[in-house]
């Protein structure tokens, strides 16, 4: 699969049978359609749906909380003296949301072969509100 950081705009609505497929998990709503490099993709199946959560431990709450700011009392002789800055629970356990999909940007050929289609890992990131293309296997 190839490696992708694309913004792309999701039209989401009601998975039906024919699109929730094995991978949907319970999800009532999910990806129809997205815009991709100027091109229009339909959703065919979601072939599976998770959520993960950010590197939280990478934050720099979490590092301030821990007092690892590497090189901080060096750089500010008053930064010891500091009470670190509170972060809520929200800023430091980030999740998205991952769909991947089968895709394609025509209609089933006679044969019952797809025309142009593939494989999609699509990202929503909730705390950002938007939709991003992080994978593609064609």
């Amino acid at each position: 699969m190839r490696r992708y950081a694309d913004p792309v705009e999701v039209r989401q609505g009601p998975l039906d049978d024919d699109l929730q497929g094995l991978g949907a998990q319970g999800a009532t709503e999910g990806p129809q359609q997205f815009l991709w490099r100027g091109r229009l993709w339909k959703v065919r199946a979601v072939l599976a749906h998770w959520v993960e959560t950010g590197p939280w431990w990478q934050s720099a709450g979490v590092r301030a909380v821990i007092g690892s700011e590497e090189g901080a009392a060096a750089d500010d002789p008053g930064a010891e003296d500091r009470v670190p800055q509170r972060r809520s629970l929200g800023e430091l356990l980030t999740e998205r949301e991952l769909w991947r999909v089968e895709a394609g940007r025509g209609r089933l050929t006679g044969e019952g072969e797809p025309d142009g289609g593939g494989v999609f890992d699509l990202s929503f990131d909730w705390a950002e509100g938007r939709w991003t293309l992080i994978g593609c296997t064609d």
